[in-house]
């Protein structure tokens, strides 16, 4: 009986379009956001910051990026490790050659390029649609990672190929503790995030949608869709640029061209499938599956005596990948926020029937 809404008026436009609604979720957010900031820093160790929080915090602004694409514009990627390839590599050129740069600043930047090259390869989207387009964004891939392996220029001529961006400094505060790392990231994940909510509340987040449903009607009703799709790639390609940026500096701290591999590019579009393709809360829930699951698989069979070998556990993790996108795709294709948003629906009419 405590999920309800009775006697929560709404007396203005401001508090009938406010993001939460319900008096409730609005009190949960301020306490998760207390505990994230506060309690986790001080009480988590080091190991999982490294291994489970940082990687999700920027995985999670990945998907954001990738679902903006997919999951609102309708506009299907398979490529999208590229544009984070993108990303980190005008990050780590923008440090070395021009080292007065605020971090944060080299952030946007390498946004901003990682959104030249999204619109660039979203051209196509243009003419062609559905599998067709899957196919050109599979050549966003393949030519990033030729360039970025080849083009010595982009790696500072380095002969192994590698590379290892100079340490994260914002205001004379460097971030070099994993607390520090965690609490920059989701920060940053937590800005993303209020941007990603308000862009799909907008007309343009709204024009996205209608090009989703049906585009042919959209372009009757006056929607131009080189504007909308362009817009989607472009806004798509920063958040993920961001995040690649994030994922060489902060998580990796020095890699190499196979770090964003095909890979990366199919587990983002996991994370969307799992988590619920037109959801902001679907990438949060898709990003925790897809980081837990490889530790889970690793680590709860020997807590039951049950030990298997590494090979193993990754022939597992595909298997359970698999499994689970045929399952959410035949039975529940809004995916893990669905089942969220139906259990809140539920709470909010218990313990009556409808």
């Amino acid at each position: 009986m405590l999920y309800r809404e009775n006697g929560q008026f709404k007396s203005s436009y401001s508090s009938d379009q406010q993001m939460l609604p319900i008096l409730q979720d609005r009190v949960l957010m301020i306490a998760l956001l207390a505990i994230a900031f506060v309690a986790v820093p001080l009480f988590v160790s080091d190991y999982v910051f490294l291994s489970l929080l940082i990687p999700f915090l920027i995985l999670t602004l990945a998907a954001i990026g990738l679902n903006l694409l997919v999951g609102y514009c309708g506009q299907i990627s398979i490529g999208h490790a590229a544009f984070m390839a993108v990303g980190a590599y005008a990050a780590y050129n923008l440090a070395l050659r021009i080292p007065q740069l605020n971090f944060l600043v080299v952030l946007v930047l390498a946004g901003f390029i990682a959104a030249a090259v999204g619109i660039l390869f979203g051209v196509p989207s243009l003419r062609i649609k559905g599998l067709y387009l899957a196919v050109a964004t599979l050549a966003a891939q393949f030519f990033m990672d030729w360039l970025f392996a080849r083009v010595k220029w982009f790696t500072n001529y380095s002969p192994s190929g590698s590379v290892s961006p100079p340490p994260v400094e914002l205001f004379g505060w460097v971030l070099d503790a994993p607390a520090e790392k965690y609490v920059f990231l989701l920060g940053v994940l937590v800005v993303f995030t209020l941007i990603a909510k308000n862009l799909v509340r907008s007309h343009i987040g709204r024009e996205w949608m209608a090009m989703r449903d049906m585009d042919v009607a959209a372009e009757v009703i006056g929607i131009r869709p080189v504007y909308a799709k362009l817009t989607a790639f472009a806004v798509s390609a920063f958040f993920v640029g961001v995040a690649g940026a994030l994922w060489g500096f902060v998580h990796l701290g020095s890699w190499e061209p196979l770090a964003f591999n095909l890979t990366l590019s199919l587990n983002l579009l996991f994370m969307i499938i799992i988590g619920g393709m037109g959801s902001l809360l679907g990438c949060y829930f898709g990003a925790a599956f897809i980081v837990a699951l490889p530790i889970v698989l690793n680590q709860v069979p020997a807590w039951l005596g049950v030990p298997i070998s590494t090979a193993t556990a990754s022939h597992l993790e595909f298997m359970i990948f698999g499994a689970l996108i045929v399952f959410f795709l035949i039975v529940e294709p809004h995916g893990l926020a669905r089942l969220w948003a139906i259990g809140k629906e539920k709470l909010r009419l218990w313990p009556f029937p409808h």
